[in-house]
């Protein structure tokens, strides 16, 4: 893969945007803005986007590649039903991106951004097939089939969070919400409650594993990967539950597969960034 050139990068969040120039695959210039939260219309949000990418935009850069937490129409560059952005029910970005900066862009989902970072500059490099999980304030994942990204009917595809599980789905119990919902504590306070070694906070992050556990053992039965990557703020976390979500895979139904299966967490800064721009190549 081409990696020679300036792009740029997004990472759109319901939280932050995180925007970079990148250049020849080295980010030379990140900039973090927060994400509107009371925006009062999408041209709200759309015209802050456009500012942070002004900020970063010069006439090197060949083009933008951005990943949004939503389903998009990749060909037209429209999305849908963005999560935890308001008023971004059907959003032309490519069109209007393109008319502002007049280079190409292109858009896909922010977890399959993730996936496409580790895929070409994190540890999905040295596998053919994996599954990059994102643990965030959602969970959401990309699909990586023999070295490139699932191409699915709507971008829709590792919306695993959104498989119903117990009394919800999966991403009440496995995501950075599950601290919320279930133990009334944001994860933030759960983190350091579990670093001073709190017993309640070490409790949920068993509890955390065993879920997360399930996760994977659908993952593995639907698409039998031979890796798993995760990343998110949650999985920075891991050394709370990565050994509950082991012992919960202990009574899979094809102990060979998870045998086989590489587990990781993701080192790699900025991966949703360098994804975003590995779509401009």
């Amino acid at each position: 893969m081409k990696k020679e050139g300036s792009y740029i990068g997004v990472d759109l969040g319901g939280t932050n945007m995180r925007v970079a120039k990148v250049k020849d695959g080295v980010i030379v210039d990140l900039k973090i803005w927060a994400t509107p939260r009371f925006a009062k219309s999408c041209e709200e949000t759309i015209q802050a986007l456009i500012s942070i990418i002004s900020e970063v935009f010069d006439k090197e850069v060949l083009s933008i590649g951005i990943g949004v937490p939503s389903v998009v129409d990749r060909r037209a560059g429209i999305v849908y039903n963005v999560a935890n952005i308001p008023y971004w029910e059907e959003v032309h970005l490519k069109e209007l991106l393109t008319q502002r900066f007049s280079v190409p862009v292109f858009v896909d989902n922010d977890a399959n951004c993730f996936a496409l970072g580790e895929r070409y500059f994190g540890k999905g490099q040295t596998v053919s097939n994996f599954v990059g999980l994102t643990i965030g304030t959602g969970l959401g994942g990309g699909i990586i089939q023999q070295g490139q990204l699932l191409a699915d009917a709507n971008c829709g595809s590792g919306e695993f969070g959104e498989i119903p599980y117990k009394e919800h789905n999966l991403e009440y119990y496995c995501s950075g919400s599950y601290f919320m919902n279930v133990w009334k504590t944001n994860g933030k306070e759960m983190y350091d409650l579990a670093v001073l070694q709190d017993s309640r906070a070490l409790e949920a992050y068993r509890q955390f594993g065993l879920h997360l556990a399930d996760a994977v053992k659908i993952v593995v039965l639907t698409l039998d990967p031979q890796m798993i990557v995760f990343g998110g703020s949650v999985a920075d976390a891991h050394r709370f539950y990565e050994a509950s979500m082991l012992e919960g895979l202990k009574d899979f139904p094809y102990p060979n597969s998870i045998r086989n299966l590489q587990i990781e967490f993701s080192t790699l800064e900025n991966a949703g960034i360098l994804g975003a721009v590995s779509l401009c190549y």
